[in-house]
């Protein structure tokens, strides 16, 4: 009989939770490995019974040189944040099976009566507090797996902190054993709140901290964002320039020189399941930035605070790039976009001067980019005047370079 290694999911309920081919299998194995409550579940097993560690590099060489049919124990689904990922990048595919139980964040929905299959799960295991609010408020409900650090207090607080505390929260402990507990809350209640080790958390979203709702639309006016008069990429340029980066809704996208943040705010909607850096480093342009992503509620925009290209270093690679100002350090940033820009990548950059334009497309022409210059030229009737007028905007250009 080939070798055979059978990843066996534990419910919360304890061995009752088990199947009756999961116990039959558990019973065949030469050798049983788990944590400790799972092997607790089998004291009279009479194969050799291995400990899991955080090393999870000595199981799989325990697993390697193992002839006999052998199983690993291991809470819920073993595909769902847990082992099992582990595993299928370290030893052959044809060698597993996995047989999973009811997950934690199932047992958590089903407790608090709530449908999960519209929801998002977000591990903060080793993730950092960061990422995982920033996936929790692109979303609308979300189940979390916290840590000893990323607690369900401090994400409270992080979420507090952006004004995203418009969400339901249930903070479900210790959950199948005798100290169970689930706690219906919100998110500043969840500050006051002293959570056990082993919880799930679920937010539910209720309402925008806010109390506005914006409508996702293309060509937010002017006057709707906080911003320095002339910094700010007008309306129908943005729409123009929009198009021009041809997004798709998972790419990452760097908008540099972001001023009030227009374009990445904009762009949030085009990008529901992608990523936006809005670059600035301008100490006025911050703060409106930080208004302007609390009232319009954007979910994927992370403001970068900092220089280009000094700051671009820590950022994932981008798809697409948006350079609307650059501080007078336009060759060095378009160097560092290009080294980074993913294969068949796309910039845009947008200038007003002759000496943007003639160095943006020099860049470009040497570094074997395909370039497309429109020159937009926008005039506006004058409001509140007794005849109908034109006032013109300065010209834009609108400079798009597709990556070879």
């Amino acid at each position: 009989m080939s070798k055979k290694i059978y990843v066996i999911g534990a419910g919360v309920e304890g061995q009752e939770g088990f199947g009756r081919r999961a116990l039959e299998l558990i019973a065949q194995a030469r050798v049983l490995i788990g944590g400790e409550r799972q092997l607790a579940l089998f004291p009279e097993h009479p194969g050799r019974k291995v400990a899991v560690t955080n090393n999870l590099a000595e199981i799989v060489d325990l697993l390697n040189g193992i002839k006999d049919q052998a199983v690993v124990l291991t809470s819920g689904d073993p595909l769902f944040f847990s082992i099992g990922r582990y595993l299928l990048r370290n030893l052959p595919g044809a060698e597993l099976e996995f047989v999973p139980n009811v997950s934690s964040a199932q047992y958590a929905f089903a407790k608090i009566k709530e449908p999960w299959d519209d929801a998002v799960f977000i591990s903060a295991h080793g993730r950092g507090l960061k990422k995982a609010v920033d996936r929790i408020v692109a979303n609308d409900k979300a189940a979390v797996l916290t840590d000893e650090i990323n607690t369900p207090r401090a994400i409270a607080a992080e979420l507090v902190a952006r004004g995203r505390d418009g969400y339901a929260a249930y903070l479900c402990e210790e959950l199948g054993t005798p100290r169970e507990r689930i706690l219906a809350t919100d998110v500043k209640g969840l500050l006051d709140i002293e959570a056990a080790p082993l919880n799930v958390l679920i937010l539910i979203k209720e309402y925008d901290a806010e109390g506005e709702e914006y409508i996702p639309t293309l060509g937010i006016p002017d006057e709707e964002f906080a911003a320095v008069k002339k910094l700010i990429t007008k309306e129908e340029v943005r729409v123009i320039t929009l198009a021009k980066l041809q997004l798709r809704h998972d790419m990452t996208l760097w908008d540099i020189g972001a001023g009030s943040g227009s374009v990445s705010i904009e762009a949030d909607h085009l990008l529901p399941n992608g990523r936006i850096f809005a670059v600035e480093r301008n100490p006025q342009c911050l703060q409106f930035i930080r208004d302007n992503l609390r009232k319009f509620n954007a979910r994927n925009v992370s403001l970068v605070e900092g220089e280009a290209p000094a700051c671009l270093e820590a950022l994932p690679d981008p798809e697409r790039v948006f350079i609307g100002g650059s501080g007078g350090n336009l060759w060095d940033i378009l160097k560092a976009v290009d080294d980074r820009l993913a294969a068949d990548g796309r910039i845009v950059l947008n200038a007003i001067t002759l000496d943007t334009l003639t160095g943006a497309t020099e860049f470009f022409d040497n570094a074997g980019y395909d370039v497309e210059v429109t020159v937009v030229n926008i005039s506006r009737t004058r409001p509140l005047t007794d005849y109908k007028m034109f006032e013109a905007n300065n010209p834009v250009f609108i400079i798009t370079a597709a990556k070879k």
